[in-house]
């Protein structure tokens, strides 16, 4: 099954670079039978996803992983675009034991006491709710692109998820940045408004922070960590249990914007 696996993804990936964004979509429905999933963050890649399975009206699942921890303006922008397609996006959401679990072992941000901490972290809210959100699916739609950062650079337009078992398909995957901003202006879809406010890559409000100028699109995520290999676990082939090399944790420094708004609330008191 692997060897046949790997295969129909290069074929696909091979197939798919020759047409747009809707058409890929398309490709992929008509040829891989069975479950469909779509995960989206809600980020903008997945908005202009979105935009174009709605329009197709295929039979592409749209769901997302509610961890519990997002920004209001993303809530916001999932009602948005609920509204504007006419559809639903089922939400996953954290098991409540783990949850409960993690919080009075480690505090609310335990997560910052170390990279093992952040990673179980992540576990709980997002990579065993994509575990039941693709139960069965023969393919997974993402919003990965190659651009978004090193770690993701070799990211194809389809892939063998042998894990899984299933092929993960990436659409979007040789698009630039510039190209998803045009699309989204150009097709008025909805998008979350912190992306205009230095956010390039939304998570969790208290792992995301507005990026420096020079910074790649995903150094607000989880930044008072090491560089190294920082994802949340939920597009590894093979999460690591243990902190990998690299990955230990370096001093957590509050971002200025923080800093800035406990001064004003206390100016208000």
């Amino acid at each position: 099954m692997t060897a046949a696996l790997v295969r129909a993804a290069g074929d696909l990936a091979t197939d798919m670079a020759g047409l747009d964004l809707r058409g890929r979509i398309r490709l992929v429905e008509d040829r891989i039978p069975g479950r469909l999933v779509f995960t989206t963050s809600l980020g903008i890649e997945d908005q202009a996803l979105t935009h174009a399975i709605a329009l197709n009206k295929g039979r592409t699942e749209i769901v997302t992983l509610d961890t519990g921890r997002l920004f209001p303006e993303t809530y916001d922008v999932w009602a948005e675009t609920e509204a504007a397609y006419g559809i639903r996006i089922r939400a996953y959401a954290p098991e409540r034991v783990a949850e409960e679990e993690f919080v009075a072992r480690e505090g609310i941000n335990g997560f910052r006491h170390s990279v093992a901490a952040r990673q179980a972290c992540c576990g709980f809210r997002k990579v065993e709710p994509l575990g039941r959100a693709l139960a069965g699916a023969a393919a997974w739609f993402t919003g990965l692109r190659a651009g978004q950062s090193a770690n993701r650079a070799d990211t194809p337009l389809a892939e063998a998820d042998e894990g899984r078992g299933l092929i993960k398909v990436n659409p979007l995957a040789d698009w630039t940045r510039a190209q998803i901003d045009a699309f989204v202006r150009e097709n008025f879809i909805p998008y979350n408004a912190l992306h205009d406010r230095g956010f390039p890559s939304i998570g969790c409000a208290p792992c995301t922070r507005a990026v420096k100028i020079g910074e790649d699109e995903r150094a607000g995520r989880w930044w008072w960590e090491q560089e190294s290999k920082k994802e949340c676990g939920l597009h590894l082939h093979a999460p690591e249990a243990d902190v990998a090399p690299g990955q230990e944790p370096a001093a957590f420094v509050e971002p200025a914007s923080a800093a800035t708004s406990r001064e004003s609330r206390r100016e208000l008191v």
